[in-house]
């Protein structure tokens, strides 16, 4: 194929500009006031930290891709192992760079906060920016290149393993490090010695700001890096089988059709404007609405004019609706605006364990409607177009999510922004600035966690469909025991892994609290904020068991898919998959709004309902809350990144297992 031929060429273009984007808003960033003394120096010790445990994550993964190199390529060839280095070292750039931005942009947010929400907004959402549009273009140039080199979708499949690999240590390792951090924080500082959030006197407070950069901001990018360039890979590779019907345009036309929906991420962020006495969310949403609405639009005229079959229009226009409707479900169940946080938040009056039952009972609810839009949104795609419509409904889904990474990733710098202004002394009208573009930050979190889960789940459902191409498998026998036995493997294992990353935070957390409480036992004039406490020493013993704590569950998710697929065949490895995507998506739903719910119901008592702070409610809700940290933090949006991690393994395997 020429790369001036069928507009492929737009792709490339389309990721420079966007990158060209991401320079803009850095140097606008960089340029702001950062303000002064105590700020300066509390905003210098959590970069510092958040920078100590990149350097540490990236040394893990640099040796695990020393090791996976020569088994890959004297398994799978030279073309595997040159597509799975790129694949992880593009999604460590755009890791860096995210996180560079949001350690920059937190400090200067608070400085703009001293004026207003409008200037301290400008700020903080470009940050957020700055980590979704470099994900997505660094994907395009990266995907543009390797297809380049390597004209078989077939071997680009190492592309997404080794972007599956790096989103696990920032998702999961990073979940790890923040929750350890933030439990650690809470349960001494709020409950044992009644501190405020954000107090100087505890020890733990910049570990826990350093968590919401490395799990908040670099998780989130890592884990839709790896969507994104899944689903390309995999739409890429179905329609190289549809080539004598749209020729050479059914492969590179996924590729296409997501940048289409990167510019619309590009507009749709330049029409997040905030004006005086107006209302952050709704200017937030402007912005998604403009996103959606170009998405669909540019979705038509790729379906009629490039592929010339507009049946498949509504099966790219259903991915981002059904992404939108998902997000919308989540946050009903997770919005303190909304029946069943209120509910939660009362309940809080008669204790923990009331309000530990029904934040279980309303993250059991609040799986069925996703469930039910996902299935939906399934079968409209297949009908109109099969697996290849199906697949170009998880592209279009995905290509928006240069905005969704940008809604999500703001929030933490908005948050670490408040812990700045609390830790400096600043007045409270500052405070009340950042915590207002903190609680919206939190309330599109909530939207972005359901729509991330429900991309997720159909990059593995198109991952699915060429993983049954790749293995030549027509059809799946429900009745064989292999297949059998297959779906019950699958099943447990996101029940296993869960119950890995929960004891992994509470283990962390056991570190943590023995650490805060030894410093403020130990450290003359501690509590009176006569002394400073050891920052350095809680950020490095959660950078230490974070990574540490991540290795068992790690290895267990790479090996199942190979020994399966090995020992018990094709047929059974297809039911791993399918049983690890059912339940997997269900847990993740589970563990992410309820998380959300117990959150918000904290927030909402804090706000001055059922007694307000320091009443009985408050610190029912507080061990409520902290409960739901590591599910809707670590447990629940890792799942994600297994399910995806074992469909692209048994895809890069299935060429061994028919040889």
């Amino acid at each position: 194929m020429s790369f001036w031929s069928d507009l492929f060429w737009v792709v490339p273009l389309v990721g420079i500009v966007t990158l060209l984007v991401v320079w803009s808003y850095y140097r606008s960033i960089k340029k702001a006031d950062p303000g002064d003394g105590k700020m300066l120096e509390i905003h210098q010790a959590i970069r510092t930290g958040a920078f100590a445990f990149i350097r540490r994550e990236y040394t893990s993964v640099a040796w695990v891709l020393l090791i996976a190199s020569p088994i890959l390529y004297f398994t799978l060839g030279l073309p595997t192992v040159v597509t799975f280095l790129i694949g992880a070292l593009l999604s460590l750039l755009a890791g860096l760079i995210g996180m560079n931005a949001a350690t920059l942009a937190n400090v200067r947010t608070t400085q703009a906060a001293r004026t207003g929400a409008v200037e301290a907004l400008q700020i903080a959402f470009p940050a957020g920016a700055i980590m979704g549009l470099t994900v997505v273009g660094l994907n395009l140039i990266g995907i543009t290149l390797l297809y380049l080199i390597f004209p078989d979708p077939e071997l680009l499949t190492g592309y997404g393993l080794g972007s599956s690999l790096v989103a696990l240590f920032a998702r999961f390792g990073g979940g790890i490090y923040t929750k350890a951090a933030d439990v650690g924080a809470d349960l001494v500082g709020k409950i044992e010695e009644g501190i405020p959030e954000d107090d100087p006197r505890n020890p733990a407070v910049i570990a826990d700001n350093v968590g919401d950069n490395v799990g908040d901001v670099c998780g989130m990018g890592g884990d839709l890096f790896e969507s994104e360039s899944e689903v390309m890979v995999a739409a890429m590779a179905i329609g190289a089988t549809l080539t004598a019907r749209y020729g050479i345009k059914a492969v590179v036309g996924p590729v296409l059709l997501f940048a289409i929906g990167v510019l619309a991420s590009v507009f749709g962020i330049y029409f997040i404007k905030m004006r005086r006495n107006s209302n952050v969310y709704q200017a937030i949403n402007n912005g998604n609405y403009v996103t959606c609405a170009l998405a669909v639009l540019g979705g038509f005229f790729f379906t009629k004019f490039y592929l010339k079959d507009l049946s498949l229009f509504w099966a790219v226009m259903v991915g981002p609706v059904a992404g939108l409707l998902v997000g919308l479900a989540s946050e009903y169940y997770t919005s303190d605006e909304k029946k069943p946080v209120r509910f939660l938040a009362a309940s809080a009056q008669t204790g923990a364990a009331t309000t530990i039952i029904d934040g279980m009972a309303i993250g059991m609810k609040s799986t069925v409607l996703p469930i039910l839009i996902t299935a939906a949104a399934v079968l409209i795609s297949y009908k109109f177009g099969g697996f290849f419509g199906l697949a170009l409904s998880a592209v279009s889904m995905l290509s928006i999510s240069g905005i969704t990474i940008a809604v999500d990733a703001y929030g933490p710098v908005a948050d670490n922004a408040g812990g700045i202004a609390e830790m400096s002394g600043l007045p409270d009208d500052v405070r009340e600035v950042t915590d207002t573009l903190d609680s919206v930050g939190n309330s599109m979190a909530a939207v972005t966690k359901g729509f991330d889960i429900s991309a997720a789940a159909l990059t593995a459902l198109s991952l699915f469909a060429a993983y049954a191409s790749a293995a030549r498998l027509t059809e799946i026998d429900l009745l064989s025991p292999y297949v059998i036995i297959g779906l019950f493997i699958g099943g447990v294992l996101p029940f296993f892994f869960s119950a890995q990353a929960l004891d992994a935070v509470g283990r962390a957390a056991g570190f943590m609290i023995e650490e805060v409480r030894r410093q403020l036992r130990e450290i003359p004039g501690l509590r009176e904020g006569k002394a400073k406490p050891d920052y350095a020493r809680c950020v490095d013993i959660s950078t230490r068991v974070a990574l540490k704590e991540m290795i068992l569950p790690s290895v267990i998710a790479l090996l199942v898919p190979v020994v399966i697929g090995f020992t018990l065949g094709k047929e059974a490895l297809a039911g791993v998959l399918g049983g690890s995507l059912l339940t997997g998506m269900l847990m993740a739903l589970f563990l992410a709004n309820s998380g959300g719910a117990w959150d918000n119901a904290k927030k909402y008592i804090e706000a001055g309902n059922f007694g307000g702070k320091n009443s009985p409610a408050h610190a029912a809700a507080v061990i409520g809350d902290t409960v739901g940290d590591p599910c809707k933090d670590t447990a629940g949006p890792s799942l994600n990144i297994l399910f995806k991690l074992v469909e692209i393994v048994a895809l890069t395997i299935a060429p061994l297992l028919i040889r």
